[in-house]
């Protein structure tokens, strides 16, 4: 019997892709605002693009859900300035505009 390991292999990347997403979406808050919301959407478009382009069924996989994780930062972001104004997470004293 052959095992197929290529879902785990996903799932395991993809585990670490959202994981590391989540630390980058509260510094781009902390740093730049919501205003930083269009750096995710290009990223996530350059992503899905080259994932397109990409032969290597992991390789295209894993860019895929790199492509979507950056998607998904979007609404994380609003999300996230949401969490600092009812004080679960710091505001930048530093950064202008903030209430």
């Amino acid at each position: 019997m052959d095992l197929n390991f290529w879902g785990l292999a996903v799932g395991l990347a993809t585990f670490f892709i959202i994981g590391m997403f989540h630390p980058i979406v509260i510094k781009a808050e902390y740093y730049f605002g919501k205003k930083c919301w269009w750096f995710f959407l290009v990223a996530g478009i350059v992503f899905a693009l080259i994932s397109l382009l990409v032969n290597n069924f992991m390789g295209s996989t894993i860019l895929g859900v790199i492509s979507f994780s950056c998607f998904w930062s979007i609404l994380e972001l609003f999300e996230q300035e949401k969490r600092v104004a009812k004080g679960w997470f710091p505001a930048n004293p530093k950064r202008s505009g903030r209430k």
